[in-house]
């Protein structure tokens, strides 16, 4: 630990359990964690809202659950079964304090950690890789299955906690870790490169505007998908092409016509999705807000001779590039507003109701936390 002043008590956000608005419970006498061996503790300076973080207060990753996202965003869904209502599929434990962003300063450290990484600038790698022993395709999501970022203090293993370099803001780093880690997985997977033409759906999210900027950054050709109103703004960050939610993609673009599918929100859409597929195509999923449930001719996958990635678990490089384009300044951050921490059911409400394009904030309170450490 350090010998610097810590405070005993926090403010932090609690998720008592799987449902609505009401299950998360903002107070000011939590305790400060103690980083144990192998951890950092971090004074956290801002964490980003996500879907996962949303899905997880709803349980909306039960098998139970077959509506889309927004059926259950304000009160949760009566079906979830809290057995598998987790990305691990294990059950969580409550209360949990969620935020799988998390952007901050090393104030403490646990046994086994080098002192030199107190006053560190960092950012928390949200798929968490040392606490599954590296192991491929195992999940430890930072704020599902362990406490995260929705407070003053949070600790994390040393070996996922990234030092900095950039003169960015505390909220435009937050906005980093969850989105842009799981767009470049997702590229990563499906082996994006410059010779590939490549749609991206739900573009002006936070997850699908990482995506077009870093897909830009391997040299692709990006077709970006959102609704009219944000479609400036999508263009804005590197986009080629923007097609309108509404449109007639086939129309639009032509069956065939693109290498690579970059999917976050599956749905209704789906079977064309596959239709504008070129023959040898690839089709990255990550998200399916739309809806869970979808409708598949095999012969379209065999036919066509399609591959196809679940993205969930990240390679260990993917991080590692992220935090390299922040700091060759080859990505710049989207984001549209922040809110105090206290403000976070306006935030995910917000978020749910798509108000803004790319990513919404939260920010703790600074003013009992050491300004010293």
């Amino acid at each position: 630990m350090s010998n610097q002043s810590i405070p005993q008590v926090m403010t932090a956000v609690l998720l008592n359990g799987h449902g609505g608005f009401e299950q998360l419970e903002y107070r000011s006498d939590i305790a400060v964690p103690t980083p144990g061996p192998g951890e950092v503790l971090i004074r956290v300076g801002a964490a980003g809202i996500n879907n996962t973080d949303i899905n997880t207060r709803i349980g909306w990753y039960s098998k139970k659950v077959t509506r889309d996202t927004n059926a259950g965003c304000a009160c949760g869904f009566s079906e979830t079964e809290t057995e598998d209502a987790s990305w691990s599929g294990t059950p969580l434990h409550f209360p949990r304090i969620q935020g799988a962003d998390c952007c901050g300063q090393v104030v403490a450290v646990g046994e086994g950690v080098a002192s030199s990484r107190i006053g560190e600038r960092v950012l928390v790698r949200t798929m968490l890789r040392s606490q599954v022993g590296f192991r491929p395709f195992e999940c430890w999501t930072y704020g599902s299955e362990c406490d995260g970022g929705f407070a003053q203090y949070t600790t994390a293993p040393s070996a996922d906690t990234w030092a900095v370099n950039s003169d960015w803001s505390d909220v435009e780093l937050a906005s980093v870790p969850c989105a842009y880690s799981t767009a470049e997985g997702m590229l990563y997977r499906a082996g994006v490169g410059s010779k590939d033409r490549v749609l991206i759906t739900g573009a002006s999210g936070g997850v699908g505007s990482a995506a077009v900027q870093l897909a830009k950054c391997r040299g692709a050709d990006v077709i970006a998908l959102c609704s009219a109103s944000k479609a400036d703004q999508v263009h804005a960050l590197g986009a080629d092409q923007v097609v309108t939610r509404d449109a007639d993609m086939i129309e639009a673009l032509g069956e065939n016509s693109v290498t690579v599918v970059i999917d976050l929100v599956g749905g209704a859409q789906w079977p064309t999705l596959l239709r504008l597929l070129r023959r040898g195509g690839r089709y990255a999923i990550a998200g399916a807000i739309a809806g869970p449930l979808v409708e598949f001719d095999l012969r379209t996958l065999y036919l066509k001779d399609l591959s196809f990635f679940g993205c969930t678990w990240q390679d260990d490089a993917v991080f590692e590039n992220v935090v390299r384009y922040i700091e060759e300044g080859r990505i710049r951050p989207f984001v549209s507003q922040s809110y105090p921490l206290s403000d976070i059911t306006q935030a995910q409400q917000d978020f749910i109701d798509k108000r803004y394009a790319g990513k919404l904030v939260l920010v703790p309170p600074q003013e009992n936390v050491d300004e010293n450490s």
